[in-house]
């Protein structure tokens, strides 16, 4: 599959059915599965054998669809998981542990700014926050002898900030520890950042993968690029043995295309048990198929939205890296040439009070927490997703109290921008 363009990917890669065997993806709707002897059991407990025994861990559906997204990503393996903050917190605390220490922009979803800082915190794991715009001193300046994972957004939600992945998987690389990447908003068909350098690329896959709001799920890939042997003392879950595992050394055993993900489910996926449902999976693997197509039409939409909100004397200013003018215009045009994602954020006059009584006037655009669907959406994040934070915290993050966050979706533009011509008057 990896001659193959990211369309086909799409369509065809993760599951190549045999001789009469289902042509589409089978859900495997069990919790256990069925062995001979204890032994051939044995092996699987053993990680000797390749196979399932328990959903809890892992089950064939999710396998299938999870390669179909390393695939798309470029990666070696990958996984499912039952949400998108479990993939973040997995592939975080699957290298971190109490006494750790986390890199991560400022510029984050609020959930996972609330993940890093306030509940991994209560685990012993500390983080410090920079700005995606720091210089390369600034970032490096971040980082400390206990640090073990950088953090960040390709497009942020829903600062709509871009990140430098360049500028960090090398400030990450040369302090010896890998770059994780959410690739959430654009998805692979509009930017892969394992192509720039980051290490392990993460998914809350209920947005633009999935695509119709129907199945919650996350997803982590490994790019299977990272030399943990080559930092063996920054990461010994996975290069010292697992008396867990009968004394088994992930990084030796399973190699650097292996190690992170059979660690993540072995011992994380063993323990926590967020699994993405068999169920959720065939639904989003529905979603992959069309995915390369949904994409052109998401980040047309929010093309033409911007440029009309732009022109509205109604709106205080516009923020939308498609749109010349924007900070992150040009970055975004390097990491994707065609373009992020449907979701745009634009302030109100009369801030708060204003954004609320323009939503409660739209008619097409629906206000949810959700984001990245084929119906268009929207909220005021400071009310709703980031009510968490505080003014300073809000600020830092590049949302305004009175911002509002608008995902386009598939419907015709034209009848997106005459709704909120009506909403504005």
């Amino acid at each position: 599959m990896s001659d193959f363009q990211i369309g086909t990917k799409c369509v065809q890669a993760g599951y190549t059915p045999g001789n009469g065997e289902p042509r589409q993806i089978p859900i495997i709707q069990s919790t256990t599965f069925k062995y001979d002897t204890s032994e051939d059991m044995g092996k699987l407990f053993d990680l000797e054998a390749s196979g399932y025994f328990y959903t809890r861990l892992q089950n064939p559906t999710n396998d299938y669809v999870a390669a179909k997204i390393a695939a798309l990503e470029g990666g070696t393996a990958g996984m499912l998981t039952s949400s998108g903050q479990a993939a973040n917190f997995f592939a975080l605390f699957n290298i971190c542990e109490a006494g750790s220490h986390i890199v991560s922009s400022s510029s984050i979803y609020g959930g996972t700014f609330n993940l890093l800082s306030v509940t991994m915190a209560k685990m012993g794991i500390e983080v410090t926050f920079v700005s995606p715009d720091c210089t390369e001193e600034e970032l490096n300046a971040a980082f400390k002898d206990n640090t073990r994972a950088v953090f960040g957004e390709t497009i942020a939600n829903p600062a709509l900030t871009v990140l430098d992945i360049e500028k960090f998987a090398k400030a990450a690389h040369g302090h010896g520890v890998p770059l994780i990447v959410d690739n959430t908003f654009p998805t692979p068909v509009n930017c892969r950042p394992i192509e720039w350098g980051a290490d392990i690329v993460t998914h809350s896959t209920t947005k633009y993968m999935d695509g119709h709001g129907a199945a919650v799920g996350g997803a982590i890939v490994d790019s299977g690029r990272f030399d943990w042997m080559a930092h063996r003392d920054k990461f010994p879950g996975l290069c010292t043995p697992d008396e867990s595992y009968h004394g088994i050394t992930y990084a030796e055993k399973f190699g650097k295309e292996g190690a992170f993900i059979t660690k993540c489910t072995a011992q994380l996926m063993r323990d926590l048990g967020c699994i993405q449902a068999p169920q959720n999976a065939f639904i989003l693997n529905l979603g992959l198929e069309s995915l390369h197509v949904r994409m052109p039409k998401h980040v047309a939409n929010g093309q033409a939205v911007a440029e009309f909100l732009q022109s509205r004397p109604e709106v205080v200013s516009v923020n939308y890296p498609g749109l010349p003018g924007n900070p992150y215009y040009e970055i975004a045009k390097k990491y994707m040439p065609n373009g992020g994602c449907g979701v745009v954020s634009f302030e109100l006059k009369g801030g708060r009070a204003a954004a609320e009584r323009f939503m409660k006037k739209l008619k097409l655009a629906a206000i949810e927490t959700h984001v990245a669907d084929a119906r268009t959406c929207c909220l005021n994040p400071a009310t709703s997703t980031h009510r968490q934070m505080n003014e300073e915290q809000l600020a830092a993050a590049g949302i305004p109290a009175g911002m509002i966050r608008m995902s386009c979706g598939l419907e015709d533009a034209e009848d997106l921008i005459a709704d909120l011509e009506q909403a504005l008057a």
